[in-house]
């Protein structure tokens, strides 16, 4: 699939990602979808990055919650939707990560769960008009996926074999066309989720600092 996995990282000089990015995609903004099964990770590894890094964290279905809780005409029509079962418009989700963006202090953006379709990826292009600098992908087998969600004791409703079933169905009808979309364009970085948190985190920042420092011309960097 063209996916490409992390290696071993050359180590000379310090490279600091505290400062907002001058290159990357369109006007500065340096962009992190992260992707994966349903307890693969990535609620888990995201604040870990906006920790390190000082990214702003962005996760789609919070900000439709938060409009929906602010009380707008947009926020209640999305109650609307969910109340009735529907599916709310990739148009309204993608101008709400915009204007999530827009509002930032920081350029610098970890998109967390998003797109989980091909219709998403293609709004966030054509609404946005940037595409990610790059995708990790948390990668973690079916029967570790359920293992996980079986077993974590976060009291949602969703956390039963039935509803589990019906979320990786989703995610591989959906999601995967969308890792696959990127991973032939040679954006996407494969990371073994099943092991340990911080084995994972440290596969994380080597594939940040490597992205970046290309970025910016440097061909050394410290993991720091």
């Amino acid at each position: 699939m063209g996916i490409i996995d992390c290696d071993n990282a050359s180590i000379s000089c310090t490279l600091n990602l505290n400062e907002d990015a001058s290159e990357g995609t369109s006007n500065g903004v340096f962009c992190i979808f992260v992707l994966g099964g349903p307890g693969s990770g990535k609620g888990t590894q995201c604040p870990k990055i906006v920790e390190h890094f000082g990214f702003t964290h962005l996760c789609a279905g919070d900000l439709l919650q938060a409009e929906v809780e602010s009380g707008s005409e947009n926020g209640k029509m999305i109650e609307q939707f969910k109340k009735e079962g529907k599916i709310v418009s990739s148009e309204v989700t993608v101008k709400l990560l915009q204007n999530a963006m827009q509002k930032s202090t920081t350029k610098k953006f970890v998109i967390d769960g998003f797109p989980r379709n091909e219709e998403n990826r293609a709004a966030f292009e054509n609404i946005v008009k940037i595409q990610p600098d790059f995708v990790l992908f948390f990668d973690c087998s079916q029967e570790e996926l359920i293992r996980r969600l079986l077993n974590r004791n976060q009291g949602r409703v969703d956390d039963n074999i039935e509803t589990i079933s019906k979320r990786l169905r989703v995610y591989f009808d959906s999601t995967l066309p969308v890792i696959d979309y990127y991973s032939s364009r040679g954006k996407v970085h494969k990371i073994d989720a099943q092991r340990p948190v911080e084995e994972v985190f440290d596969d994380v920042k080597r594939v940040i600092y490597k992205h970046y420092s290309q970025k910016q011309g440097i061909k050394t960097f410290t993991l720091i």
